[in-house]
């Protein structure tokens, strides 16, 4: 499964990327998600929680960032499994930053791959609508972050609570309104 996404950060382009370099704080704004250990040499060992519907999994893993400050674009090759429920996934990520005014635009490309019960919501547009509403809660994490004014408060600052229920639902209606307002007749 594919999903692309652009968005959007109110600060200058070095600003963006010495963030993006702080693992540990990225991701404190990835909802869902929990960095266990840093393997040094761009590996990581974390977990990411998720909660859909009847759904819910948590997913061991480990990633490998690998940045290239020449271009502003970086690799995250990562994996994991759910012991509890046998699904699998993996995750190969892009992303490229570019200044755009006194704003960085961020591109994410990712390729995932889900086997066992998590991969039955991989199929549709419900997840790219659902990655959609995380990468809003994400860039408002950042924003908060890049805002603080003492370290302190910088890491108090963590990606909101995800409610699954609602997220699920807002998600399935915004999925379904584009699904049904593509081949509506206009007045």
């Amino acid at each position: 499964m594919k999903i692309t996404q652009e968005f959007q950060v109110s600060r200058p382009l070095e600003t963006v990327w010495d963030f993006f370099q702080n693992v540990p704080e990225v991701a404190q704004c990835l909802p869902g998600a929990e960095l266990l250990s840093d393997d040094g040499d761009g590996n990581y060992t974390g977990r990411v929680s998720i909660k859909l519907g009847p759904l819910s999994a948590t997913f061991d893993g480990t990633a490998k960032v690998t940045p290239d400050a020449a271009t502003r674009t970086g690799l995250i090759d990562g994996k994991g499994s759910d012991r509890k429920g046998g699904s699998r996934g993996s995750v190969k990520v892009t992303y490229a930053l570019v200044p755009d005014g006194a704003s960085t635009k961020v591109s994410v490309d990712a390729d995932v791959t889900l086997t066992g019960a998590a991969a039955q919501f991989g199929r549709g547009g419900l997840i790219t609508e659902m990655s959609n509403r995380l990468i809003g809660e994400f860039v408002t994490c950042c924003e908060g972050k890049l805002a603080a004014t003492t370290v302190e408060e910088r890491q108090e600052i963590k990606a909101a609570e995800v409610k699954p229920v609602a997220l699920f639902f807002q998600s399935l209606l915004a999925w379904v309104k584009r699904l049904f307002g593509r081949g509506a007749p206009r007045s």
